[in-house]
This record gives C-alpha cells, sequence and structure tokens, in this order.
C-alpha cells in the first residue's frame, strides 16, 4: 500500500460536500459513506501492510504523501462537522497525525542538500500545506462548536503556515519543472495539487473571515480573494500540460495518482463556491456548479478504471480454473 493512498478518501469526500453544496443530497450522502468506509478499510488495510513492510520515515517523499491522511480526517470532519462525536475523533487524530509528521518532514528536509529537494520536488509535495490548511478549516469548526476564540487563533496560525509551506513547495517544484524546460513528458496528475492547495487554503480563508471580526475578517477577505485567483491562474497552464501529456499512448493508464487530480477539482468548487457566499459575487456560483459536475465525471472516471485495474490484478491472483489434469 503507497503512503498516498488516502488521496482516494479526500477525493470522494470533497466531492460529496461540493454536493451538498449544490442541493444533491442523496449523492452526497451516497459519497460520504463511500468516503467512511474507504477510510476505514484503508486504515485495517494500512495497518496490516505496512506491519510488515513499513514506509521509509527517512524518505522525504515518504513523509509528504502521508499527508494525504491528514487531509482525509479532515474533509471528512467537514463533511460531518454537525456530529459533535465525529467532529472531536477526526480532528484529534488529525491533529496528532500532523504534528508526527511535521516533526519528521522537518527533520528529513534539514538533512537534504536543496538541489536534492528540488530534483525531486513535484505536484503531491503540496501535501503538507492541503494537510495544514484541512486542520485549519477543522479548528475553526471546533471554535465554532466551543466558542473558543483561542481556537480561531490557531486556525489563523495554521492557515499562515500553510500558505508558507505551498510557497516553499512551490519554489521548489517550480525551479524544477524549469530546469527541466517545462517537459510535457514530465507531467504528472498530481500537478493539480498546486491549484488544489491554493482552493483549500481558500476555503479555510473563507471560514475564518466568516468567523472573524474586525481587522482580521478585512485581512482574510483579502488574502482569500488572493488565493482565489491564484488558484483559478492555475487552471489554464495545468490544462495545457495535461492535455499535452494525455497524448502520450500510456499517459491514460490507471494509476492511484490520478485521485490526486479529481481532489483539486472538487476543492476548487467548494471554494468557489463558498468565496461567492463571502464576497457576494453570485456568479461564482455557476462555476462552481461546472466545476462540480467535472469534478464529479473526473471521480466516476478514476473510480471505474479503479475498480477495472483492481479486476483485473484479482483475477491474475486467482487459481485457474483449469488447472493441468
Amino acid at each position: 500500500m503507497k503512503p498516498d493512498a488516502f488521496a482516494a478518501v479526500m477525493a470522494i469526500g470533497i466531492v460529496s460536500i461540493a454536493a451538498a453544496d449544490h442541493g444533491y443530497r442523496a449523492l452526497s450522502d451516497g459519497l460520504g459513506a463511500l468516503a467512511v468506509a474507504g477510510l476505514v478499510i484503508l486504515v485495517v488495510v494500512a495497518a496490516i501492510s505496512w506491519s510488515r513492510q513499513p514506509p521509509d520515515p527517512t524518505d522525504v517523499d515518504v513523509t509528504v504523501r502521508l499527508f494525504t491522511f491528514v487531509a482525509a480526517c479532515a474533509v471528512l470532519d467537514s463533511r460531518f462537522t454537525s456530529t459533535p462525536g465525529v467532529l472531536w475523533t477526526l480532528s484529534l487524530l488529525a491533529a496528532t497525525t500532523w504534528l508526527v509528521l511535521g516533526v519528521r518532514l522537518v527533520r528529513n528536509l534539514a538533512v537534504c542538500r536543496w538541489r536534492d529537494l528540488r530534483e525531486r520536488a513535484c505536484g503531491a509535495w503540496e501535501l503538507p500545506s492541503v494537510g495544514t490548511s484541512g486542520l485549519a478549516l477543522v479548528t475553526v469548526a471546533l471554535a465554532r462548536h466551543t466558542g473558543w476564540t483561542s481556537l480561531l487563533l490557531a486556525a489563523v496560525a495554521m492557515w499562515v503556515l500553510a500558505m508558507a509551506v505551498y510557497a516553499v513547495m512551490t519554489w521548489l517544484i517550480l525551479a524544477r519543472a524549469f530546469a527541466a524546460r517545462l517537459d510535457p513528458d514530465g507531467f504528472e496528475p498530481d500537478a493539480w495539487i498546486l491549484m488544489g492547495g491554493l482552493a483549500i487554503a481558500t476555503l479555510a480563508g473563507d471560514h475564518i473571515h466568516h468567523d472573524a471580526a474586525g481587522w482580521l475578517a478585512e485581512a482574510a477577505w483579502l488574502v482569500t480573494v488572493g488565493t482565489w485567483v491564484a488558484a483559478t491562474a492555475w487552471i489554464p497552464p495545468l490544462l495545457y500540460f495535461g492535455v499535452r501529456h494525455a497524448q502520450r499512448p500510456e499517459a491514460l493508464r490507471f494509476a492511484g495518482v490520478w485521485w490526486a487530480m479529481v481532489f483539486p477539482l472538487g476543492m476548487y468548487s467548494v471554494a468557489t463556491d463558498t468565496t461567492s457566499t463571502e464576497t457576494g459575487w453570485t456568479a461564482l456560483t455557476k462555476i462552481s456548479h461546472v466545476v462540480f459536475w467535472i469534478a464529479f465525471a473526473s471521480w466516476a472516471i478514476v473510480a471505474v478504471a479503479g475498480l477495472s485495474r483492481l479486476g483485473r490484478q484479482m483475477r491474475l491472483h486467482l487459481p485457474s480454473r483449469h488447472g493441468p489434469k
């Protein structure tokens, strides 16, 4: 089991939230139940698989991809925020995992040369920023539930940290891209997390703006508009390189990394809808609705492709009915 397997739960959970935002309650409930089941199953599979062959905790790439678990917990927490038991359980689980992985990531980055980091950086390296923004979202929900102002201030601190991490990781990714002369053959679906990282930061900023007051609310509003514009600006180049990459014969073969493209699309839909509410720009609601259906279609395609591949793998491992006589 790969360290970023929980990206599937992130994708299903955020599409469920987007469906709820646009009034598709039955669809949202079905996807929400699927996301919960997926999280439980993946935790069990990870416990079994990693007890035999644990991922290397000293590998930077492994550490950043494990942040998909933090983000998955945060997304599900946001989906079921009205249930206090779920809110507290997933919040504590996400916060504990985030702290452990954060300490490990800092250690791993500290022992690597800057040039080595630049040569290995990819879209998935934005996952620590995504997980931190997700934790900021969860903290805002806890602040609403408890009425503790300190939790809102903690959410602001995590939001700022998430954007700082995003800036550092984006610098590394772009430095690698320009060093490779933006070769489209190097494109991977997880490059969409460059947009998704800003989208979830936008969503966190919208929630902070809604609950804050005074200068903090004004500052959150300005930053949130900026992150939404920047997330939108990422879409054309990502589409351009994605289309060029898709022209390769082997490019459309299913891989788990495709889940990393579904999540940013779903998150952009949710962030755009919330930004529409917070800013009063009603035209954004229509954009959000269109992107929701694109995200849902992408989810359906990736899910069918994943199940098809799983079925083929199971058939390969099952004993043949026509064995030797």
